[in-house]
């Protein structure tokens, strides 16, 4: 393995690892409905980007580390989000395609059906209750997504990521 890809590597590992910082860094109470979920954009680009790499086992494993991090119940993230990125390396080629604003609306509603994933799993495990509130980070996804992309590429392309 040359110099070069290693840097490629670490760089798109560092890249997840600040995502699952992100994630769990603590927000005041009144933002914290609205919090993007940073570490599944960030796996989204990667997914996008280079499918054959980094894809469902990938996600699976930061779910896990996620689930890990946040206390929560064992698996519920790791399904959640591996459900997401099967759905991404599914159709990346169209999501390569799509304009910016397109591909906002689709992460949404990716974001979106990441988070009735959770909240199912959370239902048949523990019975939560349901709340529009469940939708807000779907929002602030769709806004913050063409800016985590476009740092991404910048990031793909200085490291010569493959």
């Amino acid at each position: 393995m040359s110099l070069e890809n290693a840097n490629g590597r670490l760089a798109v590992w560092l890249t997840l690892l600040l995502g699952m910082l992100l994630q769990i860094m603590p927000v005041p109470e009144m933002f914290s409905a609205w919090r993007p979920d940073w570490l599944v954009l960030v796996m989204i680009y990667w997914a996008v980007a280079l499918p054959h790499r980094y894809n469902i086992l990938t996600a699976w494993v930061l779910g896990v580390l996620l689930d890990i991090l946040l206390g929560a119940t064992l698996g519920i993230r790791a399904l959640a989000i591996s459900l997401v990125i099967y759905v991404v390396v599914l159709h990346f080629q169209k999501l390569r395609n799509f304009p910016m604003w397109q591909q906002s609306l689709v992460i949404a509603s990716l974001i979106c059906f990441y988070h009735l994933i959770i909240f199912w799993a959370q239902f048949v495990v523990s019975g939560a209750h349901f709340t529009l509130e469940l939708f807000l980070p779907s929002l602030s996804s769709l806004v913050i997504w063409p800016w985590v992309f476009w740092i991404l590429r910048r990031i793909r392309r200085h490291y010569k990521v493959r």
